[in-house]
């Protein structure tokens, strides 16, 4: 019961960070800014971008904490099937998986640090934004929203730099 009580609290405080929510101050297409957006208000990270081999190799293991609004963004030169694990991970994470235009394609919630079990996001993959876990679900990020970053080609985004 504590440990429950313990999450949403700590997920109530996330959601009332200042900088979580996107805003109308808010520079598009900040390359240190990831953004997604459905059908409600949109919602913004501060991201570090792991876009080479090396990078995304490493990713978010052996970090004990992350801000509620941070997050990482593996950017694949090609589109693909991807598969993440969580060895060497100490904290919990969502993992939001997008397609070329950056179209969530599926959202796995709740990944379990440590845990060498393979979390398959599926094929055509080429971005994906790992967020802290619970975080996806309290703010109903689902397949279908889109992600907004510069890394994504503009000519095909499914929300480009210069849209509101």
């Amino acid at each position: 019961m504590g440990s429950c009580r313990s999450r949403t609290s700590v997920l109530i405080a996330a959601l009332l960070l200042p900088g979580l929510w996107a805003g109308a101050a808010a520079a598009a297409c900040d390359p240190a800014v990831a953004e997604l957006r459905g059908s409600g208000p949109a919602v913004r990270f501060s991201i570090e971008l792991a876009d080479d081999a090396g990078e995304r190799a490493r990713g978010l293991m052996f970090r004990e904490s992350m801000a509620a609004s941070a997050g990482m963004l593996f950017v694949y030169e090609h589109p693909q099937h991807a598969v993440f694990w969580m060895k060497n991970t100490l904290i919990p994470l969502d993992m939001i998986f997008a397609d070329v235009t950056g179209r969530v394609t599926h959202v796995h919630s709740g990944a379990i640090p440590h845990d060498e079990t393979p979390i398959d996001g599926g094929t055509g993959v080429q971005y994906v934004l790992e967020i802290n876990g619970g975080l996806a679900t309290a703010l109903g990020i689902a397949p279908g929203h889109a992600l907004r970053h510069p890394s994504i080609p503009q000519d095909g985004a499914a929300w480009r730099c210069d849209a509101q």
